[in-house]
Order: C-alpha cells, then structure tokens, then sequence
C-alpha cells in the first residue's frame, strides 16, 4: 500500500504550487498538480539515470514508442500504432503545434466552454479565432450541445474542434455515444477534432474513458490525440508528451511545426519516467491513486452537503478538479478567488480562468492528503461565517 495521507512539505522547492503563494500561511488548492510523491518505480529509474551523472542530449528511444502503446492497448483497448506517436515537451505545446500545422491566421477553432484555459492561449497565439460551443449545465453535470456544435462547425472558416476528454474542469467523461456524435458533426463540416487527453488515467468508478480515436475508423481518422502521463502520475516538471496521429501527410506537417516552434527536444528524465509509469508496477500504484481520490471526492461532497449546501458541486466523473458552484456569494469568480486569498488564505482558481460560462464558480484541486483537503474546506466555511 502507498502512503497518500503523508503531508511532504512542497516549500522551498521551486513550486509553482506552493512558492508562488508568498505567505506560509496560504493554502494552494488551485493549479493541477498533485501533492503526493510519484510512484517508487519512477522515482527508481529517475535515480538509476542521475546516478550515471551525464545529462546531454537525449534521443528518444524505440522502447519509449513501445511502452506508449502497449499502455493504451492494455488500459484503454486502443490499438495504436508506434510509428504513429510523436514526441514534444507537453501536451500544450503540441497543441500549438497541431494548430499551427493545420490552420492558417483568421481560421476558427472550435472550443467545448468553460474549458482548460490554455486552450485560448494556443488559439490566440497562432492567429486563430475562438468559436466557443459551451456546455449545457443540467443538475449536477455538463452535457455537449450538439445543436449548437453543428451550427458552429457550419462556419466555413472552422476548421479544427480541441476536445477535452475527460473534461476540465466540467469532470465529465465523455461516452462513446457522445464522442460518436461529436464526430458526426465535424465530418458533415470538414472539422478535424484535436483531443487533449491528458487526464485520461484518472477516471472513477462507473465510467470508462474512451480514446477518441479508438471510437471508430472515422474517429480515427479525423482526429490527433495528445496524451502524457504528467497528470496521472504527477511529473508535470518533466516535460513530456506524445502526439499521435494515424495519417502520415498530417505526422509530417505536425513534425514541421513542433520544429518551427522549437519545442522538438525533450530531457531524459521525461522519456524514462514515461517508460516507467507504462509499466506493470507504476499501474498498481496509478490504481491506488485512484481510489485515494475516490475517497477524497466523497469526502469533498459529504462535507459540502453538511456544511456548504448553498454551493452546488458538478459531479465528478474524471480528474481530481471539483467544480462548485459560488453564485450564492453574489461575487465576481475573479473577486472570490482575491478575497479567499487574502481573507482566508485559501488559493483556489477563477472559474472565469476557463470562459466566461464560468462566472461564480471556483476550481478546486483535491490531489493532495485528505487531511489538507478538508482544511481548505473547513477554512473556506470558516470564512463564510466571519
């Protein structure tokens, strides 16, 4: 059994997470990554390698291609192909790359709101125009609207979707039913769908994650995936990630644009802890991971229907991200997120980082000790009754 209750001390260690806060008192709750070490057969390998002492250029193995898609083969029943992965330093990276190599500046992208936020950025950066198709909220979850996708992938000038699957910060996992309809309606308009599937690893009970290009021949063709194990097994700081695409033509105009942006090198650390996490041991504890945060969403929702009735939660389905609803305090995301900082020392994220259909809800990250996640709860009540 791993120990995820242990609380490590993250300060003094160069942490976004932690370091940018400034006060000691402030608790982080906000960007996605996790508090807990990485598996021991990654921290192991990463060892064995800084032993040798010698850290030039890498090249990317064969056994790197190998370990990609055996994992997806046996978690996920996707048959991919090695010759098919590239390789870049993350997963948004290669989103500004795959936008890059099929549109031009003045084309539209097509986006599921409120959506992870660097999802504008890649957009903005090369030139294109958002075309949002936001998410219906119904009860306790999101549902895509597909009347309102086919309207928008009627725009001649939309030429490629960014799907998020499982979806951040909505914790939807989308179903195969709703990945076929999804492309259905991009092929009628000539839209190729991009599927950042980053979280892909952390899905809960009662729901299985499906490749998009796994869906069908279709799906297969009509898409690029970008996967990495940064969030499943918390090695964001590594920097790695693969593309993968079945169609050479579209490998090669991707390939030119990761070298156009120079973002084609990667470290050695991020190859091998990918090799390791792909393997038999870093799956047992990715396992254990997972029911640890299961416990964690229960835990969340159960004090929340005690203590926080007023603020309404998506369910979650996938990721470790709550979503709650904050429209009972009349303020502003932005304003909520200053104020909880400064009042509470509670450091949670903007819902407005992810669109404006996330105005009054705030993103809460519960990867971390249970013990800590309950004491961002009990300080957001506490500053709730002063």
């Amino acid at each position: 059994m791993y120990n995820f209750d242990e609380l490590i001390t993250r300060r003094g260690t160069n942490s976004l997470k932690w370091d940018s806060a400034g006060h000691a008192d402030v608790l982080p709750m906000w960007v996605a990554d996790m508090d807990f070490r990485t598996a021991p057969v990654l921290i192991e390998a990463l060892r064995r390698r800084v032993e040798h002492g010698i850290f030039g250029y890498t090249q990317v193995p064969p056994t790197y291609y190998e370990a990609v898609a055996a994992w997806f083969a046996r978690r996920h029943g996707w048959n991919l192909q090695p010759e098919w992965i590239m390789y870049t330093s993350g997963v948004v990276p290669a989103l500004s790359a795959i936008i890059k190599a099929l549109t031009v500046p003045g084309d539209k992208v097509i986006a599921q709101t409120p959506v992870y936020n660097c999802f504008f950025s890649s957009i903005r950066n090369n030139g294109c125009e958002l075309l949002a198709n936001p998410l219906r909220r119904e009860n306790d979850t999101y549902r895509m609207d597909f009347d309102d996708l086919e309207r928008k992938a009627a725009d001649p000038r939309a030429k490629l979707l960014l799907l998020c699957n499982p979806h951040n910060p909505a914790g939807r996992v989308w179903t195969r039913e709703e990945l076929t309809r999804l492309n259905d309606i991009c092929l009628r308009h000539g839209v190729r769908v991009v599927a950042d599937e980053i979280h892909c690893e952390l899905v809960f009970s009662g729901h299985t994650y499906t490749p998009f290009a796994s869906v069908s021949t279709e799906c297969l063709n009509n898409s690029i995936t970008c996967v990495s194990p940064s969030k499943a097994f918390n090695i964001a700081g590594l920097q790695i990630a693969s593309i993968i695409s079945s169609d050479a033509d579209i490998r090669a105009r991707i390939e030119r644009a990761i070298n156009i942006n120079e973002v084609c090198d990667v470290n050695p650390f991020g190859v091998i802890a990918t090799e390791a996490a792909y393997s038999a041991e870093g799956e047992e504890w990715l396992l254990q991971l997972i029911a640890y945060l299961e416990e964690n969403d229960r835990a969340f929702h159960a004090f929340c229907a005690e203590h926080l009735p007023q603020f309404p939660l998506t369910r979650l389905e996938g990721t470790y991200l709550e979503w709650m609803d904050c429209t009972a305090l009349h303020l502003s995301s932005e304003k909520m997120e200053h104020v909880l900082l400064e009042k509470a020392q509670l450091w949670l994220n903007a819902g407005t980082m992810y669109g404006s259909e996330g105005e009054g809800y705030m993103r809460w990250n519960i990867a971390c000790p249970r013990s800590r996640m309950l004491e961002g709860l009990e300080r957001f009540a506490e500053f709730l009754q002063k």
